[in-house]
């Protein structure tokens, strides 16, 4: 029989399996000796230990548009859990672009298609991040209890789902040691961006150091050291300019211009709450006049622009390169655009910059402890009210959500602006 995985919560396999296991074993059924009938089969029971559990899960058994290539798969999972692994119900997942790309077959790492799941195709289970609650237990985990919250400990773990067996739990899980006055939807949303933007503002350039500095220096410094980043708005965006803003930081931050110039001017405003320093848009960015206000921000360079935050590409990340001081460093993280930056001879000489790229799967793989400490640390400041999770767009997935429903709100993670990240909120499941 094979071991079950996060990508592989089943022990036969979909109904047929679950019918030659009930036939096979008729001891479990204790005092139950009636012939199975239609209505006994489409019983669901929706948490373990006890009898079977139905879920739901969104999989693709080929590359293409979400709309094209996911379906919702139904099958059953066996109350015999491995030993070291634990019973997952999911409260909240949201979708992330990298989510889409690895569906589309463009993402950097293309996952394995596992035959495990009883699907009619070796599939694969989408999704990188969500919080679950734990259902049921085996022995051998002594880190998790029956009705604690957890999230994956890497991606990979496949989190649009109604329900997961997670093995070597405590390995592969995090838990949420306390959760008390938080939502799924807060938590849910912790592990990808807000470590993301945590780790390459801590990890490349040491800010709070040159802060100091600074400070020693001059007296007169009106601030903390600077850093500057495109995409401000999304998660990652968002999160760097709330942590900045509790080190001590200034942030320069840049956006794309929105439809109005009211609406420019309300996310503007949005930003500078979190604790922006400076908010621009692409066009402002990429005008020459910016030269002329960067350096009376950086009183003519005394306060160096050390860090910039590329997830744009393109002409955004040759702006970045001309804004940073000697010696500063570029981490770029993603390519929205979708275009191309050549890497300037001339500032890499005469400035000695640094390019850095920041991918969070290998630096967790390498890192598991500090990743967990990073999550603490952040839901920690959750539960202070000094961090706010990023806007999210709610879709509720109960057992009766369409599947059609499921897969536009997958679909539509990469479609325009958009008032914050699809997020599925778990129901009766």
């Amino acid at each position: 029989m094979p071991a079950l995985g996060p990508q592989a919560p089943l022990r036969l396999g979909g109904s047929t399996g679950l019918l030659r296991s009930v036939l096979s074993r008729p001891q479990r059924l204790g005092a139950l000796t009636r012939p199975l009938t239609a209505p006994l089969m489409a019983r669901r029971h929706k948490s373990g230990p006890y009898g079977y559990t139905q879920a739901k899960t969104l999989v693709f058994s080929k590359f293409g548009e979400p709309s094209d290539v996911l379906h919702l798969h139904t099958h059953s999972i066996s109350p015999q859990l491995p030993e070291g692994a634990v019973l997952l119900r999911t409260l909240a997942a949201p979708v992330n672009p990298s989510d889409v790309n690895t569906i589309q077959g463009i993402y950097g790492v293309k996952p394995q298609f596992s035959p495990l799941l009883g699907t009619p195709e070796p599939s694969v289970i989408p999704g990188n991040e969500g919080v679950f609650e734990v259902v049921a237990v085996s022995a051998g985990v002594s880190t998790l209890r029956r009705g604690d919250w957890a999230i994956p400990a890497t991606t990979g773990f496949g989190t649009l789902r109604t329900h997961a067996v997670a093995e070597h739990a405590d390995r592969t899980l995090i838990p949420v040691t306390s959760h008390e006055g938080l939502t799924p939807a807060q938590v849910a949303t912790v592990s990808i961006n807000p470590c993301s933007a945590y780790r390459m503002l801590r990890d490349y350039t040491d800010l709070i150091a040159a802060s100091v500095a600074s400070f020693s220096k001059d007296p007169s410094t009106p601030g903390g050291a600077w850093f500057l980043q495109n995409g401000a708005n999304s998660g990652v965006g968002r999160a760097a300019i709330q942590l900045g803003r509790l080190w001590g930081l200034r942030s320069i931050n840049v956006i794309r211009a929105r439809a109005t110039e009211a609406e420019t001017e309300a996310l503007k405003a949005s930003l500078t709450s979190l604790g922006a320093t400076v908010v621009l848009t692409e066009a402002e960015f990429l005008d020459r006049a910016f030269s002329s206000t960067l350096k009376s921000l950086t009183r003519d360079g005394r306060d160096p622009v050390l860090l910039g935050l590329n997830c744009v590409g393109g002409k955004s990340a040759s702006a970045i390169v001309r804004a940073l001081s000697p010696k500063g460093t570029m981490v770029t993280y993603g390519g929205m655009s979708r275009q191309p930056f050549m890497f300037p001879t001339g500032p890499q000489i005469f400035k000695r910059l640094r390019f850095e790229g920041f991918w969070l799967s290998e630096w967790a793989r390498e890192n598991p402890g500090e990743k967990r400490k990073t999550i603490e640390e952040i839901v920690a400041l959750m539960q202070d009210g000094k961090f706010e999770a990023a806007p999210v767009e709610e879709v509720k997935w109960d057992w009766e959500t369409k599947e059609t429903v499921l897969k536009e709100a997958v679909q539509g993670t990469l479609e325009g602006f958009r008032s914050g990240k699809g997020l599925f909120v778990f129901g009766e499941t």
